[in-house]
């Protein structure tokens, strides 16, 4: 199948997903909306699971290129300046990890997910990292790689700080709403964001006493 077709596919499946969910999506009601012949489907994706998972990573590769796309892009669209090593670029960092997180949590297929097949996401939990999450950790390594070499950031280990930081933000986009009963969301964002930038800034410089070394 070329590529155009996989995306009709694609975009065949994610239209049934939101419609009736996982459980009442099949392969051949994928292939009546995409326009192919079910022995078409079957050669590309041998089970509705399969197709699923590359529909889920299709989706969450957008919403993160898109994150890091404006990322990229100064206030005036243009390239950033690279950030002052004063915090400027932790601020930076920590408003597109923002932006993803609530992109995340408010994508439909997203929320559809969670609403009705939930176990879908639990091998990304405690079995084995996922393609998207493999490509977070790479962008957030290569984002604190920079970010420490302006002194934006403590002196650590980039991957070591990406996998922390996606450790957080993952369980905030799963659970945050299920165990953040009384606590309003734009709180929970807020304070989301102050543990980011306590995090990732650097220690403050102890002044010694009396001005010796």
């Amino acid at each position: 199948m070329a590529l155009a077709g996989e995306e009709a596919v694609l975009d065949a499946a994610k239209a049934s997903l939101l419609a009736v969910g996982v459980r009442r999506t099949t392969l051949t009601e994928v292939a009546r909306r995409a326009g192919v012949s079910r022995m078409t489907l079957y050669r590309r994706w041998p089970d509705l699971r399969s197709l699923v998972g590359d529909v889920m990573t299709r989706e969450w590769t957008q919403v993160v290129t898109a994150a890091s796309a404006m990322a990229q892009a100064g206030p005036d669209g243009g390239p950033p300046d690279g950030g002052p090593p004063d915090g400027g670029l932790v601020d930076d960092l920590v408003e597109h990890i923002i932006a993803t997180v609530e992109a995340f949590r408010t994508n439909p297929l997203y929320l559809r997910i969670i609403e009705t097949d939930p176990e879908l996401l639990i091998p990304y939990l405690i079995e084995r990292r996922g393609a998207t999450q493999q490509m977070i950790l790479d962008l957030l390594t290569s984002q604190f790689r920079t970010a420490e070499a302006n002194g934006a950031v403590g002196p650590a280990d980039p991957s070591a700080l990406a996998l922390m930081v996606l450790l957080v933000v993952q369980s905030f986009v799963l659970s945050a709403e299920a165990l953040g009963c009384g606590v309003p969301a734009a709180t929970r964002t807020a304070e989301l964001r102050r543990l980011l930038r306590g995090y990732l800034a650097p220690e403050p410089v102890k002044e010694s006493i009396g001005g010796s070394p």
